[in-house]
C-alpha cells in the first residue's frame, strides 16, 4: 500500500488528506499547459472562458500524447461562468469531440477554484472512480455578463415572456424604465456580498493592520516582474505556455510581464482604493485572460501507457476566514495545515510559491506566519510557522507579474511547480492560495 506520511508532532492536529492510498492508484500529474496570460479586453477578447478551456485542454492533449480513448473526464473551475452554459468541462469535452463516455464537470471556489478542481480529480484517481482526468481552470473577465438592473430586468420580463399583448402593456412597460438612467446597465463590481468591500479595499486594510509599507509592496511587485522576465528569457516557460490562434493573429507569449519595471518606476504610480493607501495598479495583479490545465493519471494506468509523472500532491488544506476581518489571510493557516498533513515543516520544503494577488496580501501572510502569537492563535501551534527563504520563494515570479484569469491560476501554479520539481531535482514544494469570501487554499507536491 502507497502512505502519505503522517502529521508531524507539532502543532495542532489535523486529519490527514488521505492516510493510505492503494497500491498503483497514487495520482501523478503527467504535464501542464497554460495559454498566454493576458490582460482583460486585449488580445483574448473574442475567446469567452469554455474558448479558452478548449485550446489549453486540446493543447495538453497534443502535448502529451494520451490516446483520448482512456481519458476519463474533466474537471474544471471558473470564477466567471457562462450563464447558459457553466458546466464548461462538458463543453470543452463536446466541443473537442472527445469521445461522449468523457464525462466532465464544473467547481468555482473563487480564486482557489482551479486548485480545488485539481484536488477533486486527485481524490476521485486515488479512491480508483477514474483512472486519466485532465484538470483546470480557465476565465475571461473580457466576456464577462453585463446585467441590466433588476428594475429593468422586471420590467422588460413581459416583453420577454409573451405576456405584453397590446399597445396599452407596451406602454406600460416604457413608463416602468424611466429615467433612463436606472435602467442603464453597469459593469460588475467585484465586491464581497457580505462586507461591500472590493479586494483591494481588504488589502489596503490587511496592509495597515500588519504594517506593510508601500515601499515593501513595490519591492515584491518588482521582483516579481524581474524573475518572471528572467524564466521568459531563459525558456523556462516554453515548456508549459502553448501559442492560441486569434482574429488578429498569434498570441506566443504572456503580455504583462515587464522586465524593465523597477521599484522607482512603481513608486510613482497613485494609490487606486484610498488617497492615502499604498495599493496601486503595479502591486496588484490585474484582471487577467486565460487557461491552464493538468493531465493526472495513476501510477498504473502512467506505468500501462508508458507515461513518467513529474509530481504528486502530498497534502492539501482548505480553509475559511472572517471577511470582516482579514479576508485574504487564509493561505498563513492554510499552508501551515497542509504541511502538517504532509509531515513537514516550511523549512523542510524546497520552493514556496503563494498567489500575488496583491503585495500587502502576500506581505500579511508572510508575516503573519512569522509571527509567535498569530501561531498560537489561529493554529494552535507554540512557535511561529516560520520566515520563507527568499531564494526558495516565488522563484519564476507570481501572479502580479503574469497575471491572474481566476480559475486558472490554481493549475499555472501546480504546472510550474511540478515541472521546476522535476527540473531542478528538489524534493517538495507547497503553494497557498487566497480567495473571495475568505477563503484559503494551499497543497504540498512532491517529485516523483
Amino acid at each position: 500500500m502507497a502512505t502519505r506520511k503522517k502529521p508531524a508532532a507539532s502543532g495542532k492536529k489535523t486529519p490527514s488528506t488521505s492516510t493510505e492510498i492503494p497500491k498503483g492508484r497514487r495520482a501523478g500529474i503527467i504535464g501542464g499547459v497554460r495559454t498566454p496570460f493576458v490582460r482583460a479586453f486585449s488580445e483574448f477578447m473574442l475567446l469567452d472562458t469554455i474558448a479558452l478551456a478548449g485550446v489549453a485542454t486540446k493543447a495538453l492533449l497534443e502535448k502529451t500524447q494520451v490516446p483520448r480513448s482512456e481519458l476519463d473526464g474533466i474537471v474544471w473551475g471558473g470564477v466567471i461562468l457562462p450563464t447558459l452554459s457553466p458546466n464548461i468541462a462538458r463543453e470543452v469535452a463536446l466541443d473537442l469531440k472527445l469521445p461522449a463516455s468523457v464525462e466532465g464537470y464544473t467547481v468555482t471556489r473563487a480564486c482557489a477554484s482551479g486548485l480545488q478542481a485539481i484536488t477533486d480529480a486527485v481524490s476521485a484517481i486515488e479512491r480508483g472512480d477514474a483512472d486519466v482526468l485532465i484538470a483546470g481552470g480557465s476565465d475571461s473577465t473580457s466576456n464577462a455578463a453585463v446585467a441590466l438592473p433588476n428594475k429593468a430586468v422586471h420590467a422588460l420580463a413581459p416583453l420577454a415572456f409573451g405576456k405584453a399583448k397590446g399597445m396599452q402593456d407596451y406602454l406600460g412597460v416604457l413608463s416602468q424604465l424611466m429615467p433612463i438612467t436606472d435602467i442603464l446597465p453597469a459593469m460588475p463590481k467585484i465586491a464581497e456580498r457580505t462586507t461591500g468591500e472590493v479586494m483591494g479595499e481588504s488589502a489596503e486594510k490587511m496592509a495597515r493592520r500588519n504594517g506593510v509599507t508601500r515601499q515593501e509592496q513595490d519591492a515584491l511587485a518588482a521582483r516579481s516582474h524581474r524573475l518572471a522576465a528572467a524564466a521568459v528569457a531563459s525558456g523556462r516557460f516554453e515548456t508549459e505556455v502553448i501559442p492560441v490562434e486569434t482574429s488578429k493573429g498569434w498570441v506566443h507569449a504572456d503580455t504583462i510581464i515587464r522586465g524593465d519595471t523597477s521599484e522607482e518606476k512603481l513608486a510613482k504610480l497613485r494609490p487606486v482604493f484610498a488617497k492615502d493607501g499604498t495599493v496601486t495598479a503595479g502591486n496588484a495583479t490585474p484582471l487577467t485572460d486565460g487557461a491552464s490545465c493538468i493531465l493526472l493519471m495513476s501510477e498504473e494506468k502512467a506505468e500501462a501507457l508508458g507515461f513518467t509523472g513529474l509530481a504528486a500532491f502530498r497534502s492539501w488544506s482548505y480553509v475559511g476566514v472572517d471577511p470582516t476581518d482579514q479576508l485574504l489571510i487564509g493561505p498563513a493557516i492554510a499552508m501551515p495545515r497542509a504541511l502538517e498533513r504532509a509531515g513537514l515543516e516550511l523549512n523542510d520544503v524546497d520552493l514556496v510559491d503563494i498567489h500575488e494577488a496583491f503585495a500587502a496580501q502576500v506581505l500579511s501572510v508572510t508575516k503573519a506566519m512569522e509571527s509567535k502569537a498569530f501561531s498560537e492563535e489561529r493554529l494552535g501551534r507554540s512557535t511561529a510557522v516560520g520566515t520563507i527563504d527568499d531564494a526558495k520563494f516565488n522563484v519564476h515570479g507570481g501572479s502580479i507579474a503574469i497575471g491572474h484569469p481566476f480559475g486558472a491560476t490554481g493549475a499555472r501554479i501546480v504546472t510550474t511547480l511540478a515541472n521546476e520539481l522535476a527540473m531542478s531535482d528538489k524534493e517538495t514544494a507547497v503553494l497557498g492560495i487566497c480567495a473571495a469570501g475568505g477563503l484559503g487554499a494551499a497543497a504540498v507536491l512532491e517529485r516523483v
